[in-house]
């Protein structure tokens, strides 16, 4: 009984708190569950594990180097430029450009795909053009192997990230189309573009954009490293020194950068995620949740898309259902396709959800209401829902 009541309270102020402190609402969550359900020496053990274990340090320190890289990239106006020299019709422009920039780990990153949402998509109202800069700002999140949602929720369900993508690439189409269908027909203009072609303001930002996954897949093929992490904090690494040989940033404005991006919060976020994890397996309680009847596609769709819903996050919910999965059906691997099936819907939840920061700052610069963007994101999001549910009882 205690250790229900500790899990309710410790889930609440993980709720709470991480609408204003991803991190803190996580490590806050773990001390409580933590004391609660085990002795204090086996509390500190678990956070000494989490603090002492080099896969999640490498992916501590990862995380916050690829938020400096996009912070370089977007300063020093390298993301603008790729932007820009896309020469592709006006809803591709609409769909790629919040898209580009959504790889940048900003909070309320938002505001800088949309002006460039807003240009182009003059023709449209506030109600659609927030909808399309929410929905494919995050689209990537699905497959790119260095988002630290990805990155973050592969871990977690002991997956290799790269492995992943397989499985959630025919979800990342299915949005593709959705967003199409319903967001982008609404414009029928042509683009208008006011300089002429760069190849070099195209290839540069590109190229340092994919270094970091072209270097982490070789050495993965061709090197066996004792953490698998090494590799991907070496790729995003080149990147860095990638991003600041073209920016040619000096110490001050490098430091300015810093400050804005704030790649501690990152790094934070990741250890206090580990360290909930690291509690929460410890207490005992992913074995009293998976002993409840409730159907498997229900936890890996409704619960995991309420999660998305109700935290605004998508790495919270991930180290929540992951858990409880692997405590119900045993084993050490989440299946790929119980995990695509359950990341995507904790994806869709997410960016509906009310309190995630990209959609009250996309309301704002559109001058729109949340209720607008509901009515509007509403039949997109169903309809992904209707399709992930469908799989869900049929293949879990």
């Amino acid at each position: 009984m205690i250790t229900w009541i500790a899990l309710i309270i410790s889930l609440i102020l993980l709720l709470v708190i991480a609408q204003k402190n991803l991190a803190l609402g996580m490590f806050i969550a773990a001390i409580f569950l933590g004391l609660l359900t085990l002795s204090w020496d086996g509390f500190f053990s678990e956070v000494v594990d989490t603090f002492s274990d080099p896969s999640i340090l490498s992916l501590a320190g990862l995380v916050a180097i690829i938020a400096m890289v996009g912070g370089i990239l977007e300063e020093s106006g390298q993301m603008k430029r790729l932007v820009e020299n896309m020469r592709v019709g006006k809803r591709p422009f609409l769909g790629a450009s919040p898209a580009l920039l959504g790889m940048l780990p900003m909070p309320g990153g938002a505001l800088l795909s949309a002006p460039m949402v807003e240009s182009s998509g003059e023709e449209l109202d506030g109600n659609s053009k927030a909808a399309i800069n929410v929905w494919f700002r995050h689209i990537l999140y699905l497959i790119y192997p260095l988002g630290p949602a990805l990155i973050a929720s592969a871990k977690i369900a002991n997956l290799d990230v790269y492995r992943t993508i397989p499985y959630l690439a025919p979800f990342f189409l299915l949005s593709i189309l959705i967003g199409y269908f319903f967001l982008l027909r609404e414009t029928e203009t042509e683009m208008q573009y006011a300089d002429v072609f760069s190849p070099r303001g195209l290839l540069i930002p590109l190229a340092i954009i994919l270094l970091a996954p072209i270097v982490d897949i070789l050495l993965k093929t061709f090197f066996n490293f004792p953490v698998s992490e090494y590799t991907t904090l070496i790729g995003i690494s080149l990147s860095f020194i990638g991003a600041l040989a073209v920016s040619r940033y000096n110490f001050s404005e490098l430091y300015d950068v810093m400050w804005k991006m704030r790649p501690w919060k990152f790094a934070l976020i990741v250890l206090g995620m580990f360290t909930f994890l690291n509690v929460f397996k410890a207490s005992g309680a992913p074995g009293i949740i998976g002993d409840l009847a409730f159907p498997l596609p229900v936890l890996m769709v409704v619960i995991a898309f309420l999660l998305g819903l109700a935290t605004g996050r998508i790495q919270a919910p991930a180290s929540i259902i992951f858990p409880i999965f692997l405590a119900r059906q045993g084993g050490e691997v989440v299946p790929l396709l119980a995990f695509a099936i359950a990341y995507f819907s904790i994806f869709i939840g997410y960016i509906i959800s009310p309190i995630h920061p990209c959609i009250s700052v996309s309301l704002e610069y559109f001058n729109t209401s949340i209720g607008q963007y509901v009515r509007k994101i509403a039949l997109p999001a169903s309809i992904s829902m209707i399709v992930v549910g469908v799989l869900s009882v049929f293949f879990l």
